[in-house]
């Protein structure tokens, strides 16, 4: 096992291992900006160093700093979170040379997975059923023919991107030049690379996820799936587990797909296959995130299993904590609720000084988060506040409590997206379980003034 793990990341996430890492028994360092100085994931490591000045790019996203904070605090291994370096094979690399233990997957595996193009060939090698689509596409002829053969409407995505920049829906031929002309010039200016590829677009699915996890001595499983359809602009808003759409056939069909994907590509620690489930039931591999998702604690809260921990044990070598054989089957059903420094009806970031925080508790109730009264929100990052993570026996008293949580939740001198998380759990379509990745913005249409 390690002696010292440095902690790569900020906010709730960075806090949040540093948890796990001392009910390990582990030493914790932190690395901020200027703009961090204060914050608790700073106040609550064994040791903290300053490795920049506000803008990421010179502090977050600054390896050499990053890599100098490791080697002056004696650290042994570096934990990504997620955001920023977390999916950066390089920097994975990196960490290798310099003799630090990457808590996470292999950069071979982090290469081949964040290429979407690559991704797709090894999925449908390993059986996982996938949207009719492309390969790369290169000039306008590739273009037009691969539109004719798949059948409009059609989805352009970027072969570097995610969380939807480069992503380009078409319905009708004559929008198809113009789409893809304007998907390469944001995949360029996004990632560096301009590369697209063609999928048929579903039109209403949902988003389903399936952790998996594997460790060192070849053993690989999962522990089942997440529900991720209330999204807005393609980022998510609430999550739970399990899944009020999926049958159990589906929901096995879907995990064992995971696993044989996993083994095929020998993936070690923890990841994240993402699926769309179309109307009819059928599920269609979307892309893999090769790290701890923002949403893992629901999947932690129906499980019973600390992901965390278990992260650094894989990567100190240890073999996976429980018998897969027997599986993790949930219990109940969880909630979590992301809560967002930003106005509730423009969306618009809104940073400042807490003058008055009250968090929500009691039985079933994990709150996840690095603010506190008299904290300032900076402008610089993700306006991420808090998780509030809620567990109960099924899904409608896990409404009920989440409904009870947002009641009491107090977060006064800044604006936060509370108002419009009470308008989604109050919605009899979401109370139905009735949604699709559509929902939020069919809801912001209804009532695009409402808070």
């Amino acid at each position: 096992m390690f002696r010292k793990v440095l902690v790569a990341n900020r906010g709730e996430i960075a806090l949040r291992v540093i948890r796990a890492c001392k009910e390990l028994g582990l030493e914790s360092v932190a690395v901020h900006s200027t703009a961090d100085a204060d914050a608790l994931h700073v106040k609550f490591a064994d040791q903290a160093v300053c490795i920049g000045p506000p803008p990421s790019a010179k502090s977050y996203l600054n390896v050499p700093m990053i890599i100098s904070a490791a080697e002056v605090t004696g650290a042994d291994a570096i934990h990504p979170g997620y955001g920023f370096l977390s999916e950066n094979a390089d920097f994975a690399e990196v960490c290798r040379k310099c003799k630090l233990t990457w808590i996470g997957p292999s950069p071979d595996a982090m290469r081949l997975m964040g290429d979407k193009i690559r991704a797709r060939e090894a999925m449908a090698k390993a059986g996982v059923p996938m949207l009719p689509g492309t390969a790369g596409i290169h000039d306008e002829m590739q273009l037009l023919e691969a539109a004719e053969k798949i059948g409009f409407p059609v989805i352009l995505k970027a072969s570097a991107g995610g969380g939807g920049r480069g992503m380009k829906i078409v319905f009708e031929k004559s929008k198809l030049l113009d789409a893809w002309s304007a998907g390469r010039t944001e995949a360029q200016a996004a990632f560096g690379n301009p590369e697209m590829f063609m999928e048929r677009y579903c039109e209403r699915p949902r988003h389903i996820e399936i952790q998996v996890i594997g460790d060192k001595h070849g053993h690989y499983t999962h522990l089942n799936e997440r529900e991720c359809s209330i999204q807005r602009r393609h980022q998510k808003v609430i999550e739970e587990a399990p899944s009020a759409a999926l049958s159990d056939a589906t929901r096995k069909a879907m995990c064992d797909a995971s696993v044989k994907a996993i083994a095929a590509i020998g993936y070690t620690n923890v990841g994240t296959m993402e699926y769309l489930l179309d109307t009819d039931g059928s599920f269609y591999f979307m892309e893999m995130n090769t790290r701890l998702q923002v949403e893992h604690p629901v999947t932690e809260l129906v499980t019973g299993l600390d992901l965390v921990r278990e992260q650094i044990k894989i990567a100190a070598g240890e073999p996976l904590s429980w018998n897969i054989e027997e599986g993790r089957k949930p219990r109940g059903h969880a909630i979590e609720l992301r809560i967002n420094a930003e106005d509730p009806v423009s969306f618009a970031p809104w940073p400042g000084k807490i003058t008055a925080l009250h968090m929500p508790g009691g039985l079933g109730v994990r709150v996840d988060t690095h603010v506190y009264a008299g904290y300032v929100v900076p402008p610089n990052y993700d306006s991420l506040l808090a998780k509030v993570i809620v567990h109960d026996v099924d899904r409608p008293a896990a409404i009920r409590r989440a409904r009870r949580c947002l009641d009491e939740m107090v977060v006064e001198g800044i604006r936060t997206n509370i108002p419009f998380l009470r308008r989604i759990i109050n919605n009899p379509e979401f109370i139905r379980g009735e949604f699709d990745t559509g929902f939020v913005g069919r809801l912001l249409a209804e009532r695009p003034s409402a808070a």
